[in-house]
Parts: structure tokens; C-alpha cells; sequence
């Protein structure tokens, strides 16, 4: 028996980050029906179930956005049939062009709906798109407290222009894609290579000093790394400072240095 005819209960959203918000729907059911859209992620596709302990089903929205509320209503109840009890929020809304509400679906749906109600943290309705719009200023404390646990990306090693090692401090650099990504700047992170979370400091945007080209890098505090290919997970912790144009490499690295004297200090008053 496929696992879907076993459930009983299902949250629908897109849940996005996985806040704690959507963690008061999670909490209430036995899966989640994941609405999947394309790119601009807290947390892109499959990535989400690194964060929940429970199945995820997921809907891609160009496939069901012309459903009408009703249709779209029985497609749960075809896809999962001994369905008992839909969780939404309190501002769900769904079927072509948002006809329903939480109010419709009692009335399409026979079985229990159960609504929560908003959520707040420190008086910040919790919203996937308020996160957004906090990591794009580089607000990491905040992000970190709505979404309940700190921000991740994860993306593939890549070469990158070998200035680091000669000149300046190694990197890791990383092609991150489907993302939203933090405020261009440097940040206070861990790293996860090799599946060991080490102390790091990590670069987000244009090296406007060296090549003009856009980067993501993160250097490994008080590790000699080898060549390091695959996947690398960074969790960043703090915003340290803007990107800025320095006038030659001397004058980068000593700020670098400066940077890595920063999240030292950081690490040794969080211990």
C-alpha cells in the first residue's frame, strides 16, 4: 500500500523555509502537501524534509493552478483516501486564482479543518516573504528567530580563481542556484564539509577588488582543508560587514584578516 492511502491528516502550503509558523500546522499532522514553485527559496524542494520528521507530497503549481477550488479539493481526497483532517492557516487561500478560502474548504471539504491561527515572534507576523525580505537587508538575527533556526544554503564546490590560496586566505566557492540569497556582505557561519560543521567566515556577493565576478566563498577557521569537492552546506550566524571596493589586494586581506578576528571573537563568546 502506497504511503498516501495511509494518511490521515495533511498541511498545505508551501512552506517555505520551514518557520515556525509553518511549524504550528506541521505539528497537527501526519504529512505535509507541499505547493512547489520555481526558484527564489528559504528552502528549495526536498531540501525541506531536512527540517521535519514527516512525509512530504509535493504539488508543483503549474500543474494545479488552473484547478478550480473544488477540483483541486478532490484531487486530496482522490490522492489520499482515507483523508480525515486538513490543517491550513489562517489566511490559506487556494484552487485558479484564489477563489477559496479557509471558509470554502469547510464547506468542499467532509471531513475536519482545523485552522491556526497567526503566529508571531517578538510581535513579526511570521511570513516566508517577511524572512525574505529581512535576509535581503542581512538582518540574520531576526531571520534566525523566525524561521527557528538559522538560514542555510547548500550548493556545489566549484573552482574559483585561485587568488585566494596565493594571495589572500583559501576559500571554498560554491554554485548555489534556486536560493534566496542573504544581502551581499560578510557573515559569520559554520560550514558543513565533509559532513563536520567547522567555524567560518563567508562572502556573499561581487569581488569588486579582483574580478568583478559574483562569488560565494566561505574559508574554514583553524583547518587546513584538501581539495574539497561535492556538496557544502553554510549556516550563517551574523552579518558582519557591506562588500566594498578595496584598493588593491593588500589592503583586502588586511580587512579579511580583520573579518576572521571578528568571527573568532564570536565563536569564543558563543561557546
Amino acid at each position: 500500500m502506497q504511503l498516501s492511502n495511509k494518511i490521515k491528516s495533511i498541511t498545505i502550503g508551501s512552506f517555505d523555509g520551514i518557520h515556525v509558523g509553518h511549524q504550528a500546522l506541521i505539528d497537527q499532522a501526519e504529512a505535509l502537501v507541499v505547493i512547489e514553485r520555481n526558484g527564489g527559496y528559504l528552502t528549495p524542494g526536498y531540501r525541506r524534509s531536512n527540517y521535519i520528521e514527516k512525509p512530504c507530497f509535493f504539488y508543483h503549481f503549474e500543474k494545479i493552478y488552473k484547478l478550480s477550488a473544488k477540483a483541486f479539493v478532490e484531487k486530496l481526497c482522490t490522492d489520499f483516501p482515507q483523508l480525515e483532517t486538513i490543517v491550513v492557516g489562517y489566511d490559506f487561500e487556494f484552487g485558479h486564482k484564489k477563489e477559496g478560502n479557509r471558509a470554502l474548504l469547510k464547506e468542499l471539504f467532509h471531513g475536519e479543518v482545523v485552522v491556526v491561527d497567526e503566529v508571531k515572534v517578538d510581535d513579526i507576523s511570521v511570513h516566508s516573504r517577511t524572512i525574505k525580505s529581512y535576509l535581503k537587508e542581512g538582518k540574520i538575527d531576526l531571520v534566525t528567530r523566525l524561521l527557528g533556526r538559522a538560514f542555510t544554503l547548500e550548493g556545489e564546490v566549484v573552482l574559483g580563481q585561485g587568488l585566494g590560496k596565493k594571495e589572500l586566505v583559501p576559500t571554498i566557492n560554491l554554485n548555489i542556484y534556486e536560493y534566496q540569497l542573504p544581502k551581499n556582505g560578510v557573515y559569520v557561519t559554520r560550514t558543513k564539509i565533509k559532513g563536520e560543521w567547522l567555524e567560518s567566515v563567508s562572502f556573499v556577493g561581487v569581488r569588486e577588488t579582483t574580478d568583478g565576478a559574483f562569488a560565494i566563498e566561505s574559508y574554514a577557521l583553524n583547518r587546513e582543508l584538501e581539495e574539497i569537492r561535492g556538496k557544502v552546506t553554510i549556516e550563517f550566524l551574523e552579518f558582519i560587514r557591506e562588500n566594498k571596493k578595496f584598493n588593491g589586494l593588500k589592503e583586502l586581506k588586511n580587512q579579511i584578516n580583520l573579518d576572521i578576528t571578528y568571527t573568532q571573537n564570536y565563536f569564543k563568546e558563543t561557546k
